[in-house]
């Protein structure tokens, strides 16, 4: 039987693969549990730096399988899919997604839970949701008006209509555009070079963006707090004598 989700660990990045091409990638209950699971254990885990998330085929997904998801509606309780998009939106380690063709419903809205997302010039994406007589999922009704405006969000989430990897890149939801076949590499060099970073500070750096509490002074408090703290870290130490040695620091020994 085909694995509909694979992964692969190789240079402290966790490549996560969507595998069921022939049903353009259309998530089942079961594909949401593995990598829910596949997430949580890379978060855990002090040799993963880096979770990669891409698909195969002409798609990276097409939303949900409907069968399946007609079978076992979500409720307003953790659901599968609503766990995976818990785990992911609080995911502490850099996320990545490489988008190699259709994103339809969540292989769209998941984006917005990336830090890094790059995508194949011939990608398309639909928030198809209200013409399915729903509303939007995944956090989207709050994220993309905040990352696109609202208008734009509008006519996305509105009308539902099918748009461009260019449009995506305009509306801030894409990191860039890529061809093809230099997709995968553009994706992978970005994950060693973050894995190549201190963890530490990158985790905390990722935790501050993604904080939206308080105002801009109680920020600047919050940032100084950290900052005064990692100036005495390992980390610190071994970058600032890296730099006095004229060297590349090496940060593989941390977690």
């Amino acid at each position: 039987m085909t694995e509909t989700i694979l992964s692969q660990s190789e240079d402290r990045v966790l490549k996560i693969t969507i595998n069921r091409p022939d049903k353009k990638n259309a998530l089942t209950l079961a594909m949401y549990e593995q990598m829910t699971a596949l997430v949580e254990a890379a978060d855990k885990d002090a040799q993963i730096r880096v979770i990669m998330i891409t698909g195969t085929g002409d798609s990276f997904s097409s939303g949900n399988d409907l069968a399946d998801f007609l079978s076992h509606p979500p409720t307003p309780g953790e659901s599968p899919a609503a766990h995976f998009l818990h785990t992911i939106s609080k995911t502490e380690k850099p996320l990545i997604a490489a988008v190699n063709g259709l994103a339809i419903g969540i292989g769209t809205t998941l984006l917005l839970h990336c830090d890094f997302v790059y995508a194949a010039a011939s990608a398309r994406f639909q928030l198809p949701f209200v013409n399915l007589a729903l509303v939007p999922e995944a956090g989207c009704s709050l994220l993309l008006p905040q990352l696109a405006g609202h208008r734009k969000a509008a006519e996305l989430l509105m009308l539902g209509e099918m748009f461009s990897a260019e449009v995506a890149h305009e509306v801030g939801l894409l990191s860039s555009v890529c061809e093809a076949d230099a997709l995968e590499d553009t994706a992978l060099e970005t994950a060693r070079r973050l894995a190549a970073k201190p963890p530490e500070a990158l985790r905390l750096t990722k935790a501050l963006m993604k904080d939206r509490s308080g105002d801009v002074n109680e920020r600047i408090n919050k940032e100084l707090g950290h900052f005064a703290h990692r100036l005495e870290s390992p980390e610190a130490h071994e970058a600032m004598q890296a730099f006095m040695e004229k060297r590349l620091p090496d940060f593989s020994k941390f977690s």
